[in-house]
């Protein structure tokens, strides 16, 4: 038996795509809006986590 073959026996189903495309949708408006507004130092700052001594090289 099909995977599809139990979720047509679950009632209300169908809201369960539409609730995860929109926490989806909400989470990556937050994340673009707070990358677009984040400080542009700070952005730095995380960029250069990996190497923090550039410059010692």
């Amino acid at each position: 038996m099909k995977f599809i073959h139990y979720l047509e026996h679950i009632t209300g189903v169908g809201i369960y795509p539409l609730t995860s495309l929109t926490i989806f949708f909400v989470f990556f408006a937050a994340m673009a809006t707070w990358s677009a507004r984040a400080d542009k130092k700070y952005i730095e700052e995380l960029k250069n986590i990996p190497f923090p001594e550039k410059n010692n090289q």
